[in-house]
């Protein structure tokens, strides 16, 4: 399971609980931020190649 889902899937979870708003937001952008990351690097390899 990648990393970025398990932030964002933790995040939803805090968020729908209403337990620590703040850190379930926190962890779903992290978990974007590094989803979009890794895109943007399996792109850039994919073109080197």
């Amino acid at each position: 399971m990648p990393t970025w889902l398990i932030l964002i899937l933790v995040g939803v979870a805090l968020v729908i609980l209403g337990v620590a708003t703040e850190i379930g937001q926190f962890l779903i952008w992290i978990g974007a931020i590094v989803l979009v990351v890794s895109l943007v690097i399996g792109l850039m390899g994919r073109t080197r190649t």
